[in-house]
């Protein structure tokens, strides 16, 4: 529907209006007509397109009626299709009619200047400011949705800004969205192109307002840059944002196209729906001393793009592993996995990581996308042990973001990123989640547990793309639902398995061997000053067994949630052998290295390799794993981090970290 305006009219002199391409004009009639006029007649000059509606019927002008009875309800609307050369070169005049008379008794004559004023932005999303027929003021999800996307400038473009020294100044201080100012050319790609075009006489533009303006509840949310005619950096001033809510173009510093430049300061989160709108108004004073009012206003709306989790499915990019005292063989063990793999390493040394191997609890890679770029960007957790720094120091830069959320509360094991995973693309009961669904571990069914730090909880939920899970993480000592669940690639089916610990399926093995003559066969073997049961001990220990049954259950629990929530049936899972021991508060330990907390490298796995009892020579856990997983086009390398990792209440997954390939799917074209 046309933005429609009503225009006053004046029997006693010509009156003078602007007329926007694309709206309409309704002209008062009444409120201009003598008094004892009763009909009238309407006549427009050709650049003017007239309408009389009357009794609901809408007649186009010139007609065979000649005179309208001036009746309530009665309405004239104007409409111009092209722009005017000089101001006031259409006209339209309304002439009045007493009754039974031949002569007007009095005449209106409106002066009209067309011009065109649009603001437009990417909302085809196919990379390029174009003008559409679409409702820019509105956004849409879906293939065939529309609205454009702005990016949170969160990466730093400006290599003199990197944080030099100590790390405590805040990283709201190191992230170009954080400064009003365009540090690099390479900065202004990371923002979206808001175009104003003005075309018609430039002397209509001196003598009205326009002005680009934000609203209040928005400003903090968007930055604007304008470098006027210029290409020089230091010609980009901040003209919109934060506390700067309006700005007045100058029609002497502005050209027909205008190209404003957009950054997003905040991701979607709880009391922010990631939608921002811009708006440009024209203004009009119509007696010296008047304030301005409005007569038109164009509104473009952009929505914050999201930050997106990638799941182990997808291809790995850049594999980070930390270097402490005493893991230089665990080290060169995930190197030389990576190399397999064709993928890169990035050591963090000891002086950065301070004694810290948690990699995998710092942080969690994802990354941004707007039509017209994308770059990754770290979220850091709020466990800010020794690697607190590393995120800030050593990972953003150009075209790699930082974000980090508030977390007032005190922090529990559960806000370490262990605990936070995104499952493969899923189809629940016909619902699509094409980038797959967040899993964090939580403490229900027990009342009073450990949950993941609210504000965390939120920021992951306001996304919208990957609608977030709750698993019963609680009864594990570290509590992450890395230690029971991962997902592999598979050539069949969904594209992936999802791999499940299981004591029922350990126990099921070891009862195997057992029959099979090998009850006296030990663990650990190989490791010095660890105690060595055999299959027979463990079998006969009840304690351990009725813990494992225990923990069985709650796997179980977890099991049908990951069934109904993510769409999978029996054949998607695959039982990995595992026992778990109970710690002084009755909470799980893994007994022997935990195989499913692994590192995913496309078809390459590296398992913690579980010291299993030798049968023939060989590991029956390390057997049945490979059993299990090569069909699938796997390739199993089992990894000592007993000493290094085990003893210390993590494995191989929790001591690495990978950025992964962005999904192809573009996130605008699913359907939350």
């Amino acid at each position: 529907m046309a933005q429609q305006r009503r225009v006053q009219l004046c029997t006693q002199r010509p009156t003078s209006t602007v007329c926007v391409l694309g709206t309409e004009l309704s002209l008062d009639i009444q409120g201009s007509a003598p008094k004892d006029a009763i009909a009238f007649h309407v006549q427009g000059t050709p650049g003017v397109k007239v309408y009389v509606v009357h009794e609901t019927q809408s007649v186009k002008l010139p007609s065979s009626v000649t005179r309208w009875p001036l009746a309530t309800g009665t309405e004239v609307l104007l409409t111009m299709e092209a722009i005017s050369k000089d101001v006031g070169d259409e006209k339209v005049r309304i002439s009045y009619f007493g009754e039974a008379s031949g002569v007007p008794v009095g005449r209106a004559m409106l002066y009209l200047t067309c011009v065109d004023i649009s603001l437009d932005a990417d909302t085809g999303r196919n990379g390029s400011v174009s003008k559409t027929l679409v409702d820019k003021a509105t956004w849409t999800w879906g293939p065939d949705g529309h609205g454009a996307i702005l990016l949170v400038n969160c990466d730093r473009d400006d290599p003199k800004s990197r944080l030099m020294g100590d790390s405590s100044e805040p990283q709201s201080q190191l992230t170009d969205n954080r400064d009003t100012v365009v540090c690099s050319y390479e900065d202004l790609k990371d923002m979206s192109q808001m175009v104003l075009r003005t075309r018609g006489p430039r002397t209509i533009f001196t003598g009205h307002g326009l002005v680009l303006h934000v609203n209040f509840s928005d400003a903090d949310k968007v930055g604007v840059f304008y470098g006027g005619n210029s290409i020089a950096l230091e010609e980009y001033k901040h003209v919109l944002g934060g506390e700067k809510l309006a700005y007045a173009v100058k029609p002497s510093q502005h050209q027909e196209e205008s190209i404003f430049y957009v950054e997003g300061l905040a991701f979607p989160d709880v009391s922010f729906s990631g939608l921002v709108a811009f708006h440009v108004t024209l203004l009009e004073s119509p007696e010296k001393g008047l304030l301005e009012t409005p007569i038109f206003t164009d509104t473009v709306v952009f929505r914050m793009a999201p930050w997106i989790m990638t799941p182990n499915t997808l291809a790995p990019l850049e594999v980070f592993v930390c270097s402490v005292k005493d893991n230089e063989d665990f080290v060169a063990a995930v190197s030389a996995l990576a190399e397999e793999a064709k993928c890169p390493v990035t050591i963090c040394p000891l002086p950065e990581n301070r004694n810290d191997r948690w990699i995998q609890d710092e942080v969690e890679f994802g990354y941004v996308q707007a039509p017209h770029k994308m770059f990754p960007v770290v979220l850091d957790s709020p466990r800010d042990r020794g690697l607190k720094d590393f995120p800030v120091r050593s990972i953003l830069g150009p075209d790699f973001g930082y974000v980090a959320q508030e977390t007032p509360e005190n922090t529990s094991s559960l806000d370490s990123f262990g605990n936070l995973e995104v499952s493969p693309p899923v189809t629940v009961r016909s619902k699509e989640y094409p980038l797959g669904r967040i899993l964090i571990g939580s403490s229900f069914p027990r009342f009073g547990g450990r949950r993941m730090a609210k504000a965390v909880r939120n920021f992951l939920a306001a996304q919208r793309v990957q609608a977030p899970v709750e698993l019963f993480s609680d009864w594990l000592q570290v509590g992450h639902v890395d230690e029971f669940l991962s997902f592999i690639p598979a050539p069949d089916r969904k594209g992936f398995r999802l791999l499940l610990a299981s004591p029922s399926a350990c126990y099921q093995l070891l009862r195997e061997k057992q029959e099979m003559g090998y009850g006296e066969a030990t663990m650990f073997q190989g490791l010095h000053g660890v105690p060595k049961p055999s299959i027979s001990e463990i079998l006969g220990n009840e304690a351990l067994r009725k813990f494992n049954a225990y923990a069985q259950s709650c796997i179980s629990w977890n099991r049908d949630i990951l069934k109904r929530e993510l769409g999978l049936a029996e054949q998607d899972i695959i039982d990995i052998p595992q026992l778990f021991q109970a710690d002084h508060q009755a909470r799980a330990v893994a007994y022997f290295p935990d195989m499913v907390n692994m590192l995913v490298l496309g078809r390459h796995l590296g398992i913690p390799k579980p010291f299993g009892p030798l049968v023939d020579g060989q590991c029956c856990l390390e057997e049945r794993v490979r059993a299990l997983l090569q069909p699938l086009g796997l390739s199993c390398t089992f990894i000592n981090d007993y000493f290094s990792y085990h003893k210390l209440a993590g494995e191989v997954h929790c001591g690495t970290n990978v950025r992964r390939k962005p999904f192809a799917f573009k996130w605008w074209r699913m359907v939350p």
